[in-house]
């Protein structure tokens, strides 16, 4: 079963781009993360992506950060993120895509990694700070295992460059939208269309917009030319807000995604 294949053909059919929703596995403790991410699916979201915590996330700001320092504080392992995805196959079939460092993949071996996430349930690996030139091995071991792969392209990146890229990716091309690194902002970053073109230029993959989505117009008019709509901090804010009351976690969650999800949708 190709989960990601398919959910981007379901959203093609249906004429509108996938909700894709960024949170840290075990934020801010594993049952809450549990609860979360059930959250997410029952507001229709189409595709998780699940940070696996690390002690030195290089591309996330402020927030994600610190999502990733109260998931280790919690005593969030690579065990428990790969419970919380099992429970999660019990209750849903929604494409899961682990947003993870290469330290986590090498440490115990790339292969014994991507055969343990696959197991799981994972669907795919982005692996944030693995350019595609340096991944051979690790696209390996995810062909054998028909594990996906998701590489970014970046407003930096050389169009020369576009195709070892495409060539790598077998799930979809990540656009990060600006420079630096993840975040709520007030205003989308300028040049998405163009850039979403540029990468359709050379490569039928989906392609996924992230970084600085945040509200209702930012999603319509991200999803109005890209294939996925990739919406994180503004999600992982709701568990900031609210440390020490699960309930009212889960209420603004819900609250942020009946405001943005309906966005793809109208």
């Amino acid at each position: 079963m190709d989960r990601i294949k398919e959910a981007f053909a379901a959203g093609r059919e249906a004429g509108r781009a996938l909700f894709i929703a960024y949170v840290c596995a075990g934020d801010p403790d594993e049952e809450t993360s549990f609860a979360v991410c059930r959250q997410l699916i029952e507001s229709g979201v189409d595709l998780l992506e699940l940070g696996v915590p690390f002690s030195d996330p290089l591309a996330d700001g402020l927030t994600n950060q610190l999502a990733a320092e109260r998931a280790l504080a919690a005593g969030i392992n690579q065990r428990k993120v790969l419970r919380l995805v099992e429970r999660l196959r019990e209750i849903s079939n929604v494409p899961i895509v682990f947003y993870t460092y290469c330290n986590l993949v090498f440490s115990g071996g790339i292969h014994n990694y991507v055969k343990k996430a696959k197991a799981a349930g994972v669907d795919g690996l982005l692996t944030l700070d693995l350019p595609p030139e340096e991944a051979e091995e690790l696209c390996a071991a995810c062909a054998a295992e028909d594990l996906k792969t998701v590489f970014i392209v970046a407003p930096t990146t050389p169009d020369a460059r576009l195709p070892k890229i495409a060539e790598r990716t077998t799930g979809f091309i990540y656009y990060v939208s600006r420079e630096g690194v993840t975040g709520v902002k007030g205003e989308l970053a300028e040049g998405i269309d163009e850039a979403v073109t540029r990468i359709k230029a050379v490569t039928d993959l989906p392609v996924g917009v992230g970084f600085g989505i945040s509200e209702p117009e930012h999603v319509r008019r991200v999803g109005a030319v890209a294939d996925g709509v990739i919406v994180g901090s503004a999600l992982v804010n709701c568990i900031k807000n609210n440390l020490g009351d699960s309930e009212r976690i889960l209420v603004e969650l819900k609250e942020k995604l009946d405001a943005l999800v309906p966005a793809l949708r109208s």
